[in-house]
Parts: C-alpha cells; sequence; structure tokens
C-alpha cells in the first residue's frame, strides 16, 4: 500500500479496503482520484480472491467533502463534462463490479462524495457524519449520479428537497430517510462495517451476487418483468453447487459450507 496515492488499496483476506487519500482537502475529488479509483476497481472487478469491497475516507473528518471544486473553478465547461463522465463511470463500476461493496462514511460525505456511496450496495455511517448534495449552493447539479440514485433510495419527493436546497442531513435523519442502513458510533465504524460485510460473506457468493443483479436490474424494469427476472435467476442459481449445499444443509439442520461460483 503506497501512502503516498491519492488512494490507497490493501487486501485483508477475502476484503479489499479502498480508501480515498486526500485528507488535507477532506478527500475531495479530484481527476486523478476518479482515474486511479477507476483502474482500481477494474483490477478487484477481476480478482476472484476479492469478494468484496469496504470504501471509506482517510483520517477523521471526511469520506470525501465532493469533487475537487478548485479544479472545477478553473476548468471549461468541456473539461467539467469529462470529468462528470469519467465520475458516472467509476460509480457504475461500482454498482456493476459483481462484489459485495460497502461505504463507510466517516465525517462529511457530500456532493460527488455522497454519489460515490449512492452506488454503494450498503451505506454504514458514524453518528458524527453529515451527508448532503449542496451542488446548487455554487451554482452546479449533482451530475455524478446523484439526480437518479438519490430519488431510487429515498423517493423522488425527499430527494427533490434535498437537491433543490442543498440540504445536508445527519446521519441519524440518512437512516431515517433510508440513505444510509447503519449508524453506528464513530469509534465502532469499521469493526462494524466489517462485521457486516463478514455476515454476507458467510452466505453463496452465487445468491449474494444474483441477489444484487436482479434487485438492480430490476429497478429499472416494470414489475411483471423484475418479478420474471427474479424467477428466472432462481433457476440459474438452482443449477449452482451452492444450491445444492444450501438447500442440503436447511434439510439436515446443518450449517452451510458454500464452495463459491
Amino acid at each position: 500500500m503506497n501512502s503516498n496515492s491519492v488512494v490507497l488499496y490493501e487486501k485483508q483476506g477475502r476484503v479489499a479496503h479502498v480508501t480515498l487519500n486526500r485528507p488535507e482537502v477532506l478527500n475531495a475529488l479530484s481527476l486523478d482520484v476518479l482515474t486511479r479509483l477507476s483502474a482500481l476497481l477494474e483490477e478487484i472487478g477481476s480478482d476472484d480472491s476479492v469478494r468484496a469491497v469496504i470504501v471509506t475516507g482517510a483520517g477523521d473528518k471526511a469520506f470525501s467533502a465532493g469533487a475537487d471544486i478548485k479544479y472545477l473553478s478553473r476548468s471549461t465547461p468541456l473539461a467539467v463534462r469529462e470529468f462528470s463522465r469519467l465520475a458516472v463511470t467509476v460509480a457504475n463500476q461500482i454498482e456493476h463490479l459483481g462484489k459485495v461493496v460497502v461505504a463507510a462514511l466517516n465525517g462529511y460525505t457530500f456532493g460527488g462524495g455522497l454519489e460515490i456511496a449512492e452506488a454503494c450496495m450498503i451505506r454504514v455511517a458514524a453518528r458524527s457524519s453529515m451527508l448532503g448534495h449542496p451542488e446548487v449552493s455554487i451554482g452546479a447539479v449533482a451530475g455524478f449520479g446523484g439526480t437518479t440514485r438519490l430519488a431510487r433510495l429515498v423517493g423522488r419527493g425527499r430527494a427533490a428537497e434535498m437537491l433543490l436546497r442543498g440540504r445536508n442531513v445527519t446521519a441519524d435523519e440518512a437512516l431515517q430517510i433510508g440513505l444510509v442502513q447503519f449508524v453506528v458510533d464513530d469509534e465502532r465504524l469499521m469493526a462494524e462495517t466489517q462485521a457486516i460485510v463478514d455476515d454476507i460473506l458467510a452466505k453463496s457468493p452465487s445468491a449474494v451476487k444474483l441477489t444484487w443483479e436482479a434487485l438492480h436490474r430490476g429497478l429499472n424494469m416494470t414489475l411483471e418483468e423484475s418479478a420474471a427476472l427474479g424467477a428466472d435467476f432462481f433457476g440459474l442459481v438452482a443449477s449452482t453447487e451452492d444450491f445444492r449445499i444450501g438447500t442440503r444443509a436447511f434439510v439436515d439442520k446443518t450449517p452451510p459450507r458454500y464452495v463459491g461460483y
């Protein structure tokens, strides 16, 4: 792990730890950060030894305060557009990684930082965290996918209120509206996040992967299409050894020992 990198990467067993590493600017997302993230996600996606990813921010103040405003303020409109498209690519890579991705939010999680977190499967927030989309307050738009993902997480009305007012919320309110799934004491953030990841990793990798795909893809379908996709995936997972192991263990009342995809 190169401590000088703008994004740190470390493997601990089956879990990859990805840390945004610009604490001096609250882990703001620069072009270098996004480029490094994209390359890392490609590497992780092809690494069969990695089954889960925890994304967090360096230091104790921020997950990420958002896009690097100094860079954006001096960039051309075309450069801003390309920067935003790279961020959208990174968010899409997270969503389609095929592995469990959990965001551990350790402080300010604003703008583009929140958009990265919104692409993750699960968000765990330290109790002192603040989250929000303040883009309109600087004359900007949540252009990294926030206008799409936030509404799917908290509903159109709440998303409109947050985006149009540029209002930040506490971790407790984020939990109440469904923006995060867990709020934990600050000093327990990484331990609790790891426990959640371990719980998921104890399940069948095939079932976890197909469940996430059915959930994610189903949101873009009609109810009937989404239900049919779930039925298809149920049939698909029934062809795996893990299905035989899991169903046999249930009948025999023994703990299942899954073998993988």
